[in-house]
């Protein structure tokens, strides 16, 4: 009894052996993310002593899904910033680029701080320095203030070149300064960028005489410099002026016939001025030549009146020389049409057709009924045979209906004579139309009957 028991135990021990044994085993934990030291280049420090150097920052992760690279300047009350980063594989690591631009605003000691994300986080940081190894020289050549005179308010073009230990120096703020005739300062007008070379330019409007010059206030990096003055000087500007209400009429007009032109002449800040000639120009349709055909002396608010006769279709426009302190103007153009006379009605002489005759009659159906007559033309009182193209008509029995038959030419006497076969009854008749020297005329009509 007691050896059956021990079994027992046994059985359910080793049962529960078994089913420890066939438990499945806790999932593997995924592997923490990696990341390698950041390596600058440039290598550190970075010298901004010739100008701004473009860095690169590049490390390696692996297991991260992301990565950051934030970049802190120098200062106790700086922030970091992020660098945009470029990922690349490679094999079961990706490699974190990224870029910077440093000049001489950023001189000082830098921290980074590198960071991957994944299965948890990983994090590197260190630091470098933007240095300047030696302060440049400079100075600001070849500059140039042009036009050097001007009417005051128009354009100008300032240029120059601003050099760094005798290289042109570019990306550098340079400022353009003014200093008017009677002043001891100058002030800022504008600032520009130098470009390629060290060569910078910029426009800008000239309102009084005076002294142009470009001034580099320096950096960390470089010293500052100013350029040689240029003086420019400005006279006053000519007051504007131009022709108002310009209209030519009536319109259409015929040939021959009086145009008048109207209009006024204004001048800048004064209005309408007297005592000024504007002069009236043609330029004729298919033409582009504008020809003068009369002018007017303006009278009371700069108001002239013009005339001309019409000859032909164009346009019309007022135009003004301009005098000392005004300039020049002309009007916009009037379009006028030009009606050229009808040429006189050419007189035409009469015509008549007599002894219209169609014969045989009465006619068995299908024969040929023969037409005979004369056209005639009258010669000053006197009936004369003429020659002309005559057509031959048929109006069939109870049709109102004329229809053409056939046309044929008179003789030189102006007799007429054809034929066509008859094949139903109703009336016949000759008609003329007339041709350049005579209007037409018609004969009377004849009946012919036919038979079956």
């Amino acid at each position: 009894m007691l050896q059956r028991i021990r079994v027992a135990a046994l059985a359910v021990i080793v049962g529960a052996g078994a089913l420890v044994a066939l438990a499945p085993t806790a999932a593997t934990a995924a592997p923490a993310p990696i990341l390698t030291p950041v390596g600058i280049s440039p290598t550190p420090p970075i010298d901004v002593t010739k100008g701004a150097v473009t860095a690169t920052f590049s490390f390696l992760t692996k297991n991260a899904g992301t990565a950051e690279l934030l970049l802190k300047p120098p200062g106790e009350q700086s922030v970091e910033s992020p660098v945009t980063l470029t990922p690349s594989p490679r094999g079961s690591w990706t490699k974190q680029t990224g870029t910077k631009s440093f000049d001489s605003t950023n001189v000082g000691k830098w921290t980074w701080r590198a960071l991957a994300h994944g299965d948890g986080d990983a994090s590197r940081s260190g630091t470098f320095e933007v240095v300047v190894k030696k302060v440049l020289d400079t100075k600001i050549v070849d500059f140039d203030a042009s036009p050097d005179l001007v009417d005051k308010g128009d354009l100008i073009k300032v240029s120059g070149r601003l050099l760094a230990d005798g290289q042109g120096y570019a990306g550098q703020s340079v400022s353009i300064t003014f200093r008017e005739r009677g002043s001891d300062t100058y002030r800022a007008v504008t600032k520009v960028t130098t470009g390629g070379g060290g060569w910078f330019g910029a426009t800008v409007r000239a309102n009084a005489t005076g002294w142009w010059r470009a001034e580099f206030a320096g950096t960390s990096a470089a010293k500052p410099s100013v350029s040689d003055a240029d003086r420019v000087d400005v006279k006053r500007r000519n007051l504007g002026s131009k022709i108002v209400g310009f209209d030519a009429r009536p319109e259409p007009v015929d040939k021959g016939d009086k145009l008048s032109f109207t209009g006024a002449l204004l001048v800048e800040g004064r209005g309408g001025v007297a005592g000024q000639r504007v002069a009236i120009f043609f330029k004729a349709d298919g033409s582009s030549r504008w020809e003068y055909v009369t002018s007017d002396v303006t009278g009371r608010h700069g108001r002239f009146w013009a005339s001309a006769q019409a000859v032909t279709s164009g346009w019309w426009r007022a135009e003004y020389a301009g005098t000392r302190g005004v300039n020049s103007s002309v009007s916009a153009a009037d379009w006028v049409k030009v009606n050229q006379p009808a040429p006189p009605p050419v007189e035409k002489a009469d015509t008549r057709l007599i002894k219209f005759n169609a014969y045989p009659e009465p006619i068995k159906r299908g024969r040929y009924l023969k037409f005979s007559g004369k056209l005639q033309v009258d010669d000053e009182g006197s009936w004369e045979g003429y020659s002309g193209k005559v057509a031959l008509y048929f109006k069939p029995l109870k049709s109102k209906k004329w229809e053409y038959v056939k046309s044929f030419w008179s003789s030189d006497s102006g007799r007429l004579s054809t034929k066509v076969k008859a094949w139903n009854s109703g009336h016949w008749r000759f008609v003329f139309g007339g041709d350049e020297d005579t209007d037409g005329s018609g004969s009377r009509k004849d009946y012919v009957r036919v038979k079956r």
